[in-house]
This record gives structure tokens, sequence and C-alpha cells, in this order.
């Protein structure tokens, strides 16, 4: 079956790079007006010109209430309601793993500010015009670590994931009556930004053969594969799936 889905209005934050750029050309691809969100302006630009003609990048800051807020009034007064929202902003802030004891508030609050308020904020903006509509998806990019442990060791971006998992299965229940899936995306480890190249890197070559071998496939996997899932649960094909977490890990 073909995945269509022209005409349809996307919003993606965290899309200067990574997944964020992958998901956004994946969904222009297939037809949807993309708004391309995230802070980074110079990447945003890059993601735009290889998404094509389909695609409008905004700054935005999802941890910021008011700027969320405006961003997406903004985007619907110049197209129409948000179709499909992809909650992608997120990541480690540029912070290591250290022991619990040295980690201050305000950089436990960070992390949970981008990759869980955010979520929450950027979902409470589009759910009014999704409601109007009858209709929405409603996708959240986790990680492995929401599931498990961090490779990062960082206690705030697990915590965060998981509890964005937690919110992804409770708005599934609120808003499904409204015709609005909501669903998660887990990936695995993939070499998909400057964070995870540094990652990559400080491991070695012998905890680099080790994640290898722990994987069901054997290899890493790509952006690509991220976007794939997503375009799943934006489709039609997912319509009566809601409430669900999708590990794309190539197997664990």
């Amino acid at each position: 079956m073909k995945i269509d889905l022209s005409g349809k209005i996307a919003l993606v934050t965290g899309a200067a790079h990574g997944f964020g750029r992958a998901i956004t050309t994946a969904l222009a691809g297939e037809g949807c007006r993309v708004f391309a969100c995230d802070i980074l302006t110079d990447e945003l630009r890059e993601t735009a010109r290889l998404a094509g003609k389909n695609c409008e990048t905004r700054r935005l800051d999802v941890a910021d209430p008011d700027a969320v807020k405006a961003a997406v009034a903004g985007i619907e007064a110049a197209a129409s309601a948000v179709d499909i929202l992809v909650n992608n902003a997120g990541g480690v802030l540029g912070q290591v793993g250290r022991p619990i004891e040295a980690i201050s508030p305000a950089d436990w609050q960070a992390i949970f500010d981008v990759n869980l308020t955010g979520v929450f904020l950027m979902s409470q903006a589009v759910t009014p015009g999704m409601k109007k509509k009858g209709a929405g998806r409603i996708i959240n990019i986790s990680s492995g670590a929401g599931l498990g442990i961090s490779l990062t060791g960082i206690q705030a971006y697990a915590s965060a994931k998981a509890g964005q998992i937690g919110l992804t299965r409770q708005l599934a229940h609120e808003l499904g009556p409204f015709g609005i899936t909501v669903n998660n995306v887990a990936p695995g480890f993939v070499r998909s930004n400057p964070a995870t190249e540094r990652q990559w890197e400080a491991m070695g070559e012998h905890s680099q053969r080790l994640l290898i071998e722990n994987i069901a496939l054997k290899r890493l996997g790509s952006p690509q594969d991220i976007a794939n899932a997503v375009l799943f649960f934006a489709s039609e094909l997912a319509g009566w799936v809601t409430g669900q977490v999708l590990s794309v890990d190539g197997g664990k």
C-alpha cells in the first residue's frame, strides 16, 4: 500500500539535522506541507533545501511556552490546523554522564525542558486545531533510553524519555475520542548528528563492536529508518494504532 499524505500540514521540531531532517524530507516527499522548526537556523536552511518546495522553516525553542503558542498560531494562520505533529526536539544539550551527586538542578531541568516539557507544550498547542478537524497525528521521538537505560549515563535524559513515553500513552486515551492518535518511536543508537558522532568516537573500537554485536541485525540504523516509522504512524495505515511505542533499534 502506498503512503499518501498529500495536502496534510505537518510540524516537525528539532528539524535542523539528524532524525528531524530525515523526517522532514520524508514527509515533504509524501506530499505534506512541512513546517520545520529548530533553534539552529543555519542547519534549518539546509533541511529546507533538501526537503524542497513543500518545506518552510521557523525558528522555535520548544521549551518557551509563549514561542510555542505563537509558532503554532502563525502556522495555522498561514496554512490550517496542524494534521501531523512530530515532537523530535531533544538531546543531551552537550552534557555528559556524571555521578548523580554532581548534577545540578539546572542541568536536570534543562534536559527535561526540551525532551519532555517541550512535547507537552507542542501537543497542547496543536490539540485545539486537531479537535476541530476531528483528526490528527502526534508522533513523539523518544529513545531506547526511555525503555531501559541510557548509553550516555545521563540520568535526566533516561528519565525524561521515559516520561515522554508515559505522556504518549496518557494522551492517546485523552485524545482518542477526538480522532487523534498519539504514538512514540524509540530509536536505538544511530549516528545521526554531531552529538552521536562524539558519543560513537568516545566508545572506542571495543565498545563499538560490542554495541553492534548486541543488535540482532548486526548493524547500525540510519535516520531514514526512524523517518520510515514516522511515516507509518502519520499514515492511514496506522489509523487504528495509538498509545504505542515502536522500537526502531535493529532488534534487542
